[in-house]
């Protein structure tokens, strides 16, 4: 991976965060996609850096609008002239009940979760190709597959991302592009602060789990950064689950 480019949407903190991390101790240059908080993602450039002796280059879209997309990639190719990996982990989404989500809510978070995957991985796919090809890596969560309290609005539009990689990893095969997705149980970052269920689902989640803790950020990092291994070549279009195992149980 040394000197690879990796572009993570939403890679300034929590999961996003630890991806990058993990990325940079393998020697790879960041590309950090970020939408509001600039001085967290200065600071986690900064950060990483120093420590690893890489460059990370920040960039400030709203990945829910196409040209906002397609100017991302174009400085991409500007900074590094290359990319390798892209990781989809930015991630929006209104959490209410089925009779309170409004139009302008599913909108926003289909938009975000949904749609911004598939246009920013064709985007990368041009990229790609131009090197002999790449990985894409999608961050989901299990409200894909688990219909979870206030979660209806961002749960569909992960089953949507995960049925986008399935369709991905056939098409870009032949490009040399790999496509995968991972999906975590409840790790305990910022995002799950607007959860207004935040501690019950923590707690559950802990309380419950076989693995007798809760999945940390490193957790869903170590995954991401497997699937694009030379190890993980021949594992194309699926979802692995990174839980410790909550999501076997008949009662989450």
């Amino acid at each position: 991976m040394n000197e690879k480019v990796v572009l993570i949407t939403g890679g300034t903190r929590g999961i996003g965060k630890a991806i990058a991390e993990k990325f940079a101790k393998e020697g790879c240059n960041l590309v950090l996609n970020y939408m509001r908080k600039r001085k967290a993602a200065e600071e986690t450039k900064e950060e990483l850096e120093q420590k690893y002796q890489i460059k990370v280059h920040t960039v400030k879209a709203n990945i829910g609008e196409i040209e906002q997309i397609r100017s991302l990639f174009t400085e991409i190719e500007e900074t590094f002239g290359r990319l390798d990996v892209f990781v989809s982990n930015a991630a929006s989404g209104v959490q209410r009940p089925v009779m309170e989500i409004e139009e302008k809510h599913w909108d926003w978070t289909q938009s975000i979760n949904a749609k911004a995957y598939f246009f920013s991985a064709q985007e990368a796919a041009k990229m790609m190709e131009k090197n002999g090809g790449g990985h894409i890596v999608a961050i989901s969560s299990l409200g894909s597959i688990r219909a979870l309290k206030n979660y209806t609005a961002v749960g569909v539009s992960k089953a949507s991302l995960e049925a986008i990689t399935r369709y991905l990893a056939v098409e870009l095969a032949p490009k040399g592009i790999v496509v995968n997705a991972v999906s975590g149980g409840a790790v305990d970052t910022d995002a799950l602060k607007h959860f207004p269920n935040r501690e019950e689902i923590l707690e559950a989640a802990e309380k419950k789990n076989p693995a007798g803790r809760l999945v940390q950020p490193e957790d869903m990092a170590e995954a991401a950064y497997f699937l694009c291994t030379k190890s993980a070549d021949m594992i194309r279009g699926q979802t692995i689950i990174v839980d410790g195992g909550l999501s076997l149980l008949s009662e989450m």
